[in-house]
């Protein structure tokens, strides 16, 4: 999960795309857009020329069971606009097959956001 904030902090979306499977499905609910396939991820994630702005992903908490290979992971992600969130993912040999993410967007920022209940 590291690697992938790199990636995308970095704008490389090669290196983004290639932490997901070859088939890999990646949601937002309720949207019912899905990207669907590493080479969706990569043009998705900005293709080879990238974005035309910056992307900034912070993860806050990162909860893993391994013996189901699922993770779960509360982030704030600021493109253009900035949200907060949750995703829950499944691995398989190691790379990302299946995201699906929950967000909100809040100009906040992630202290101010969860105020008192910070942990």
């Amino acid at each position: 999960m590291s690697q992938l904030a790199d990636a995308w902090n970095r704008g490389d979306a090669r290196a983004a795309a290639e932490l997901f499977t070859e088939d890999a499905l990646y949601s937002s609910p309720p949207s019912p857009k899905i990207h669907e396939a590493q080479q969706d991820l990569f043009e998705w994630f900005g293709g080879s020329h990238g974005r035309p702005k910056p992307m900034l992903l912070e993860w806050h908490h990162l909860v893993f069971d391994e013996e189901q290979q699922i993770g779960a992971g509360e982030y704030t992600f600021t493109y253009e606009v900035r949200t907060h969130g949750m995703v829950l993912v499944r691995l398989c040999d190691g790379k990302i097959a299946n995201w699906r993410e929950y967000e909100i967007e809040s100009p906040l920022n992630w202290n101010v956001l969860v105020g008192k209940n910070n942990f």
